[in-house]
């Protein structure tokens, strides 16, 4: 029984996963969180009450843990390492770089235990990473541009709009990309994706760049104007952040529609379709059905899988694939 403990699963990509992940023979999903009893139930899995930040309950739950699956971030390095050092597979879907750059340095220790760090594994950094793979082998230009438009209708957990919200600002610039229609070109603001950090190392390109936008144009507009410095401060200040939390959490303007495209020189590539946070726990489920294929050690996705074959695969889940070379991938 290979059972997989998804840590953070009941956040929207916890369980997104999760669904994904169960009805498969000699599958056994374990749920966990702090709070199992305020979420619903996720057919076909076990809830266990976990809290991560606490070593002893951490190593109680990995005890028969074949694979683990990190939707939060709650001491992600430290969690990474326990599983190391049992030999357990670990998959991230953080996209925080600096979670990302500690995650990496357990590669020889992975190694040594033949254990899988499967890192950058969602969609954005994810199914953007494998685009850019895409179009970086077949233009041969230095430089990666990266757009993600997603939907600002869509309901996302504290976490997930406090980590958005510390975003804001951090980063200068903003630039043009087309995205799949409706949609078409837009405007897009660089955001501390990690993609844009990692992809230089993994695919030799000279520089990457990504740029946010949402499906709302009046919310990008405010999102850009969060970029200067003068508001920048004002989102500091602790009951300005805790009243914009509360507002982004209940108040939903635009739709739960996304697009990622990559643009390298003048190839680009596209993923499209609904609910990205669906579209993150699908990408973590497909990767960790092909866990047992993978090498040991700490790898990006576009280190560790064929991107056009996943991206086909996962694309048949219901999205839209455009990989620029006249080969579309089209919902089941």
């Amino acid at each position: 029984m290979n059972t997989i403990l998804i840590l953070g699963g009941y956040g929207a990509v916890g369980r997104e996963a999760a669904a994904a992940l169960t009805g498969r023979p000699g599958t056994n999903v374990i749920v966990a969180g702090r709070n199992p009893d305020k979420a619903p139930p996720v057919p076909g899995t076990t809830a266990m009450r976990v809290d991560a930040a606490d070593p002893a309950d951490l190593s109680r739950a990995l005890d028969g843990a074949g694979t683990v699956l990190m939707c939060a971030e709650i001491d992600n390095v430290r969690v990474a390492r326990a599983c190391v050092e049992r030999g357990i597979h670990y998959v991230d879907v953080t996209a925080s770089h600096h979670l990302l750059a500690g995650l990496q340095r357990l590669d020889g220790p992975a190694r040594e235990r033949g254990a899988t760090l499967a890192l950058s594994v969602g969609l954005i950094p994810g199914v953007t990473n494998l685009l850019a793979r895409v179009c970086a082998e077949r233009s041969g230009s230095p430089d990666l541009l990266i757009g993600a438009l997603l939907g600002s209708g869509e309901a996302h957990g504290p976490a997930a709009l406090a980590w958005t919200l510390d975003g804001l600002g951090q980063l200068e610039g903003s630039w043009t990309m087309r995205f799949p229609a409706p949609s078409g070109e837009r405007t897009v603001h660089r955001f501390p994706f990690s993609d844009q950090y990692t992809l230089p190392g993994t695919l030799g390109v000279t520089a990457a760049r990504t740029g946010l936008c949402l499906d709302s144009r009046l919310v990008t507009r405010l999102l850009s104007a969060a970029g200067r410095p003068a508001v920048a401060r004002l989102l500091r200040r602790p009951q300005v952040r805790r009243l914009l939390l509360g507002a982004l959490g209940t108040v939903h303007v635009g739709g739960d529609g996304f697009a990622v495209t990559v643009r390298c020189g003048t190839v680009q590539a596209s993923f499209s379709g609904r609910r990205q946070s669906r579209a993150t726990g699908r990408t973590a489920a497909l990767l960790i059905h092909r866990l047992p294929g993978l090498p040991p050690g700490a790898g990006h996705m576009e280190q560790l899988v064929d991107p056009v074959a996943f991206l086909t695969e996962l694309a048949a889940a219901g999205f839209d694939l455009d990989l620029g070379d006249g080969r579309e991938g089209r919902p089941a």
